[in-house]
């Protein structure tokens, strides 16, 4: 019976969490610290943390969540992309995959996996961007095949003018949050909240406030249909 031999301290790999939810953390923590192979070496609830985490810690791997108080998660994961443009990222969220997937990649992420995967699935993710390959689900992994093959037409979404941020706030505005959800939600002030909604009206060239919702609210039932 062959007995399993424990790593030698050169080959664990080190993980650092950046998550603002304190449960989600300690559900991390817990499923990583069984593996052998893997520690975690830093955490972080925001950006400005996980800046200041990277300073003073080595990674082998950035395990972040996509919306973060402050700064998002897209914008810090294209900071990383300058600070430490080999460090592997894997995004972990509640959102959609449809809705984010592609926009992490874009801005260098390794992976997007979503929080209602298996523990088993984030660790094999984990190790697949940790490796120097790129994690996404089946059904994006094909359709990204179908797009580069050219059985798929590429189609320029009007959303794509969007910042990280206000794309952050129209998906809620689609969800049928108000702006007194939406900023505890971002952490962000109300007044903040409407400068988004202002510039992501004229963006998307929509005359009334009631224009945005009822678009947001359409883009939304769209996603969810073709899923």
């Amino acid at each position: 019976m062959a007995v399993k031999t424990k790593p030698i301290a050169s080959q664990i790999k080190r993980i650092m969490i950046v998550d603002d939810h304190p449960m989600m953390r300690e559900g991390l923590r817990g499923t990583i610290r069984g593996e052998p192979d893997l520690e975690i070496c830093c955490e972080a609830e925001d950006a400005k943390q996980a800046i200041e985490a990277l300073k003073n810690s080595t990674p082998d791997l950035v395990l972040m969540d996509i919306t973060l108080p402050g700064k998002s998660g897209l914008e810090l994961l294209k900071d990383i992309r300058v600070t430490h443009p080999n460090l592997p990222v894997l995004v972990l969220s509640m959102h959609d995959e449809s809705l984010y997937a592609e926009r992490a990649l874009r801005a260098g992420a390794g992976g997007y996996i979503t929080k209602q995967q298996s523990p088993a699935e984030l660790l094999s993710a984990i190790r697949k961007v940790m490796s120097g390959q790129t994690y996404v689900s089946r059904q994006l992994s094909e359709k990204i095949l179908k797009l580069y093959s050219g059985r798929q037409v590429a189609t320029t979404s009007p959303l794509e003018m969007l910042t990280d941020r206000e794309f952050e706030v129209f998906h809620l505005i689609g969800e049928g949050k108000t702006t007194a959800q939406i900023a505890p939600h971002l952490h962000l002030s109300p007044k903040t909240v409407a400068v988004h909604y202002a510039n992501i009206r004229r963006k998307l060239k929509l005359e009334t406030y009631s224009d945005l919702i009822r678009f947001a609210v359409r883009m939304q039932e769209s996603q969810n249909l073709a899923h």
